[in-house]
């Protein structure tokens, strides 16, 4: 390391994470772990629970906060990812949030890179990265999910599809206040909240580097075609379309894909995804 990065004075960040009692402990214990190995570690966990937990997922953040006393739970009725992560973002003490799913991982440099770039370029809002999936039974490799990485591609890129991994994406506090945080569009929340903080003047940036590793299975690919997911998929282009940061074939384009997707039979699916939306 050159004596130029060793001065580097890094923010300080806050770790935002939601729970739910559908997850496993196992993986949830996993997460919360890779968070507290990070190389630039953070003093500022803030953990938000949606809903009531099992006794399992409940022992893994006992010991955790014994152990961290900079965790904070917080304990909310289930209220959606969305509603959690304004809850979440209330608490949070830094400027600088990094967004941590409760059952993915983080390499153990993501947050110091991250923190580096704000660092070199503090007239960024949003930072993001790439994503290694694989498989949550096995472990094995599946795809690496890369995202545009300029503020110019990022713009662009957004108005059909998210240009960041939400599971690594860091964010001005300040900023997501000023829009009103995320709404409640179910499976579309982040798109919209990306959508409206760079409408707001955010500025992006994605490294173009796995941060994390996402956990994948079948649920997920038929999560993605069920018609709730649609129908919310849906409704965010046609909101980014009627606000003026899409045009008309921005939002039928992408949504004429994902009803050809919703009705094709699920392995049928999970291969379309693979092969056409990841790298």
């Amino acid at each position: 390391m050159s004596k130029a990065e060793k001065d580097i004075k890094y923010p300080e960040y806050s770790v935002l994470m939601s729970v739910y009692a559908g997850e496993k402990a196992e993986f949830f214990e996993k997460s919360i772990k890779s968070i507290l190995t990070q190389t630039l570690p953070t003093d500022d966990f803030v953990i938000v629970c949606d809903g009531e937990l099992t006794g399992e997922l409940d022992g893994v953040l006992e010991k955790y906060c014994a152990l961290y006393p900079f965790i904070r739970v917080i304990r909310s009725e289930k209220c959606g990812v969305g509603q959690c992560a304004n809850k979440g973002l209330a608490e949070c003490k830094h400027e600088y949030i990094v967004k941590m799913d409760s059952d993915d991982i983080a390499r153990s440099d993501r947050c110091e890179l991250t923190m580096r770039l704000f660092a070199k370029h503090p007239e960024l809002d949003m930072v993001g990265g790439y994503l290694d999936e694989f498989d949550s039974d096995t472990g094995e490799h599946i795809a690496y999910k890369k995202t545009p990485i300029t503020n110019e591609e990022i713009r662009k890129y957004a108005k059909r599809r998210n240009p960041f991994n939400n599971q690594t994406l860091c964010y001005r506090k300040s900023l997501a206040k000023r829009i009103g945080g995320y709404t409640d569009i179910p499976r579309c929340e982040d798109y919209e909240f990306v959508v409206n903080m760079l409408m707001a003047g955010a500025i992006g940036h994605n490294i173009p580097k796995v941060l994390v590793d996402y956990r994948v299975n079948e649920g997920n690919y038929k999560r993605r075609s069920n018609w709730v997911n649609t129908k919310a998929f849906f409704r965010v282009r046609f909101n980014n379309w009627r606000k003026g940061f899409s045009s008309f074939a921005d939002a039928l384009i992408p949504c004429a894909f994902q009803l050809f997707m919703f009705i094709m039979p699920a392995p049928l699916t999970s291969v379309l995804y693979k092969k056409f939306l990841r790298k």
